[in-house]
């Protein structure tokens, strides 16, 4: 009990007294922030320590070793009515040598028309970007209570010719307590270092000295800054508020602090009816866009086969809101 008073008094200090991050908007890489998956958005992201599916991988990798077979899971939203992002993740369970998994996100743009200052409307060509991050995770329980997992992945950026790419790591724990199936858990996301872009359309050619027009142009390239990724670190717990054995809510306390802008909170509460139906509800605290979502699903047994179908919706301030839509296939 001691342990969730703490626990609760840093997270009320956090969103009472606010820090200002120095780095504001510093990293690139931003889709690696978005939130996936609909059950989890629709919990607000407090989900650290409940994670227990193949979409553990984007929230907390130590949650996949609660796989017991095979899991998979995919995801799709409309970002902000403008970009398309899709993610797949699947976990395999092989017994008492843990639990391995693996991930895609992807995150992409329409065919947008250039526009130069001799053509402003248009060139008749186009160009597109799309960001993309694959992943292999390992997760597995060191003791009864106590689980962790890794992740590492590849990240790669394009711009019409240019593109960025490097590696990076998702940490994270999980431990539980005998007391409400209280979770104490915590995810390090987006460790890695910095990219920088490059391609073809940075080359250019440079006559070595004006005075000799005459001389050879020398190939060179225009040089471009570093960007570091978007590093997050979360921790938080999850718990059952209420289990009867017909209803059962689950409620998640989360604080996050990224390295690119100021801390916030995120509480999310999941209401099941016969362990079938799901509704879901959360909010975030101090975060600058982002407020309270919700969601809903159900799972359908079919054989040997569970299929789980969720959906969320994000409300942002100024910003469109998001709808998710994910589907989960659990093997017996």
């Amino acid at each position: 009990m001691k342990i969730i008073i703490a626990i609760t008094f840093v997270f009320i200090l956090t969103v009472l007294v606010p820090a200002q991050s120095p780095n504001l908007g510093s990293s690139g890489a931003q889709f690696l922030k978005i939130p996936l998956s609909a059950k989890e958005s629709g919990m607000a992201g407090a989900v650290v320590g409940l994670t227990d599916d193949a979409s553990a991988i984007f929230w907390n990798p130590a949650g996949i070793a609660k796989v017991k077979s095979v899991n998979l899971h995919f995801s799709y939203m409309k970002w902000f009515e403008l970009f398309d992002m899709n993610s797949a993740a699947a976990a395999y369970n092989l017994g008492e040598w843990g639990v391995i998994g693996a991930s895609a996100v992807m995150f992409s743009t329409g065919q947008i028309e250039i526009t130069t200052e001799e053509s402003p409307n248009g060139t008749q060509q186009y160009y597109d970007a799309q960001d993309l991050a694959i992943g292999v995770t390992y997760a597995r329980y060191l003791t009864n209570d106590f689980n962790v997992g890794l992740t590492m992945k590849y990240i790669n950026q394009t711009i019409w010719h240019e593109t960025a790419s490097g590696f990076a790591f998702d940490i994270g724990t999980q431990y539980a307590l005998d007391f409400r199936n209280l979770t104490i858990a915590m995810s390090m996301s987006n460790f890695g270092g910095n990219l920088k872009f490059s391609g073809s359309d940075l080359e250019v050619r440079k006559q070595s000295d004006p005075n000799y027009p005459v001389t050879r142009s020398a190939p060179a390239d225009l040089r471009t800054s570093e960007y570091p990724l978007p590093l997050s670190f979360q921790v938080g717990v999850g718990f059952d508020v209420y289990k009867s054995e017909f209803i059962k809510v689950v409620g998640g306390i989360d604080a996050v602090h990224p390295n690119d802008n100021n801390e916030r909170v995120q509480v999310g509460s999941e209401v099941s009816v016969y362990d079938r139906f799901f509704v879901r509800g959360g909010y975030t605290f101090n975060h600058d866009t982002q407020r309270f979502s919700f969601g809903a699903g159900a799972n359908v047994p079919a054989g040997n086969t569970i299929i789980d179908f969720s959906y969320s919706y994000s409300y942002y301030h100024i910003l469109p809101v998001v709808h998710r839509i994910s589907v989960g296939l659990s093997f017996l």
